[in-house]
């Protein structure tokens, strides 16, 4: 249908306007909300990813095609949670205590949600309560932390061990990221996997969910 091809190529080009505008036209036209949604929105948010995978363009240009997409996720939103659309899965994201950086954690949490998941963003200085708490209260599929400073990637450690510790593990599976981290050291403290960026964390969450 040429309307979801004009929003994925609006959401690509980071075209707020035409993106609000066309999406309300296609609900206008009785186009279904989840083809709105994977055929336009999802979609133009994918190339995006895989050109920003590919160097081809940068942090800004992820955040004004976010922006477009959130612009048409907000009158796509309610149709979708009225036809009671089952979620890709559910993930909730954090930078870990004592850090307080989160452009990449940002970043990862835009292409998770333009690739179609539930995203809880608990911001920064995340402590192991919170993300237990959260992961609990909201029945996450993966928890994704990240950190920037060496000083705190070791915190990484103990809210893996915390949910280790808890029933919860085996439901929820763990990722982590950020400068300072490597695959070596994700081996090391038992997480269930590393992404060096933000699209390959979306790739990672696709293996580890099969979704």
């Amino acid at each position: 249908m040429a309307i979801l091809e004009f929003i994925a190529t609006g959401v690509e080009k980071g075209d707020e306007t035409s993106v609000a505008e066309l999406t309300q036209k296609a609900i206008v036209e009785g186009i279904a909300a989840t083809d709105i949604l994977d055929k336009g929105l999802v979609a133009g948010m994918n190339v995006i990813g895989e050109k920003f995978k590919n160097g081809e363009v940068f942090i800004p240009e992820v955040l004004i095609s976010a922006k477009a997409m959130k612009a048409g996720m907000s009158h796509v939103r309610p149709l979708l949670a009225g036809a009671n659309i089952e979620s890709k899965g559910k993930i909730v994201i954090g930078t870990v205590k004592g850090d307080l950086h989160d452009i990449g954690k940002n970043i990862v949490g835009m292409l998770l949600e333009g690739a179609g998941y539930e995203i809880t963003d608990l911001g920064t200085d995340v402590s192991v309560e919170q993300f237990m708490d959260v992961a609990q209260n909201e029945g996450a599929n993966i928890i994704g932390m990240s950190a920037l400073l060496t000083t705190t990637m070791t915190y990484m450690k103990e809210v893996i061990q915390a949910f280790k510790d808890s029933s919860m593990k085996d439901n929820v599976k763990i990722i982590i990221g950020g400068a300072p981290i490597t695959s070596t050291y994700a081996d090391e403290i038992k997480a269930d996997g590393y992404a060096p960026d933000a699209a390959t964390a979306v790739d990672l969450v696709k293996d580890l969910l099969g979704a």
